[in-house]
Parts: C-alpha cells; sequence; structure tokens
C-alpha cells in the first residue's frame, strides 16, 4: 500500500508523518516497515489524524507517546501549510499529552518551539551504579546521568526504575558528559530502543534535572548527535511552573511511499 508520507527534521530527530488513515492497532507495524528503510534514516513516526479538540491540527506517535521534538515539527508544517510567514502560535494536538500544546513557529529562522508538559515527578535516584535524576513527564520518563559513558549495558541496568512509574509509553537514559547529551530512549508498543539524534523530552528532563535547586529561569543548549536543542525551564519556589524546548525544523517534500 502506498502512504502520503512527510520527513521532518527537528534537530536530527528525523521523523516521519503519515497523512493517510492507519488504524491504532496498525500503526506499529508500519512504523517499523518504515523506520526500516535506510533511504529514510527516521527514528520515529507519527500518524496525522483529524482535530478533535478545536486545535490547528493533531496527530499520534507510533507507540502512542508524547514527543516534544515531533510536536514543534508538526507546528511548524501546519504554519507551512497554511500560508503563516514570521512568528506564529499554533495549538498542537498530540498522543501522550491530555491538552494541545502551544506552539511558536519562526518561519524566518527556521525554529519552532513547543511547551512541554510539566514534571509529574523529580527523584534522585541510587541503586549500585545506577546513580542519577529520574523525571516523569507524563507518558515519558528519563533518567538523567551525568560523568557515564553512553552504553545499553547501563540502560538495562536502569531500566526496572522505570516499571515503578504508572503509565509510560516510553522511557530513556540521558547521558550528559563534556557538554554533550546522548539520549537512548524505547518505546513500548513498537519495542524499539534507539539511539536519537536528539530527543526533546530528554533535553527537558536534563533541564529541569540540571536547574534543581535554583529559582527563575533557566535555560541551555543541549548539544546531541545530531543537531542542539535548547531548553527552557522557569521556577518558583523549586517547583517547574513552565517549561518549553526549541530550535532548528527542517521540512521535507511530500513523499508517496509503498510500505
Amino acid at each position: 500500500m502506498e502512504y502520503n508520507v512527510l520527513r521532518a527534521d527537528p534537530a536530527g530527530n528525523i521523523t516521519l508523518f503519515v497523512f493517510d488513515p492507519v488504524e491504532t492497532a496498525r500503526r506499529p507495524a508500519l512504523a517499523a516497515r518504515l523506520m526500516g528503510m535506510s533511504e529514510l534514516a527516521a527514528e520515529q513516526v507519527g500518524f496525522v489524524c483529524p482535530a478533535r479538540e478545536g486545535g490547528d491540527g493533531r496527530f499520534e506517535m507510533m507507540g502512542g507517546e508524547f514527543c516534544g521534538n515531533a510536536t514543534r515539527a508538526f507546528g511548524m508544517y501546519l504554519a507551512r501549510a497554511k500560508g503563516m510567514t514570521g512568528k506564529n502560535r499554533l495549538l498542537v494536538e498530540t498522543s501522550g499529552c491530555a491538552r494541545a500544546v502551544a506552539v511558536e513557529t519562526d518561519a524566518d529562522a527556521g525554529t519552532s518551539e513547543a511547551e512541554m508538559p510539566l514534571p509529574q515527578l523529580v527523584r534522585r535516584v541510587a541503586r549500585g551504579d545506577v546513580r542519577g535524576t529520574l523525571v516523569h513527564l507524563g507518558g515519558i520518563a528519563h533518567l538523567v546521568v551525568e560523568g557515564v559513558a553512553p552504553g545499553e549495558a547501563y540502560f538495562r541496568r536502569a531500566e526496572p526504575l522505570f516499571a515503578e512509574l504508572p503509565g509510560l509509553d516510553a522511557y530513556g537514559v540521558i547521558f550528559l558528559a563534556d557538554g554533550a547529551m546522548t539520549p537512548l530512549v524505547k518505546v513500548r508498543a513498537t519495542g524499539t530502543l534507539v539511539w536519537e539524534g536528539s530527543c526533546g523530552s530528554g533535553t527537558l528532563a536534563a533541564a529541569v534535572a540540571q536547574s534543581e535547586g535554583a529559582d527563575g529561569a533557566f535555560a541551555r543548549d543541549y548539544v546531541q548527535p545530531a543537531g542542539t536543542v535548547r531548553a527552557s525551564v522557569t521556577r518558583r519556589g523549586g517547583r517547574v511552573v513552565r517549561a518549553a524546548i526549541g530550535g532548528r525544523v527542517t521540512l521535507g517534500e511530500m513523499l508517496r511511499i509503498e510500505a
């Protein structure tokens, strides 16, 4: 079967958007086929759906998870589809988030910033050599570790921590070292474990972890294997009251793909 597919590049976190209706039960298998196409070099897949809550558009990720990078990329697509120029604010409906997400696009700069869910839980953990900050963002959670060499073996040792958190669609370990960030993320529904070029929710988790003990505004650029994402966090009385991620987004042309 042929599908209309758009390839988006939000800071190297290559995302495919499928514009044809696909039943929820069939999405993981189709996503696996698309991600298996080396010429697309995709890390994740989203499925475009009719808006339900008055937003400017809606998409759902392959495993029903929330993805900040995909959200800001889809916001950029919507702005382009509507013929918008300059700076604009759109509301994007997405899986893994109970309300529409505000996305601010800048067509001239080629950037897009998405509001992010506030952390439901932030906890320091120390179990054997697994030590870091666990940040639960709702449908996705990350363990942020510093000074640890990125490796799948470490991820496996940390993985039991996520079994204790309810309602997760995805989770990851965010390795921070020498000014660089390396994200390793697993999506439960598809069983995929991916070294991502960049990770929006992981970037936010890193900012939340590194702003602990601070008050007011905190912002930092996180350099990742395929791009840079900027996270901004505002704390009041130590609590996170606003969070966002932003950076460059590049959109390809619509493709017709047999899968």
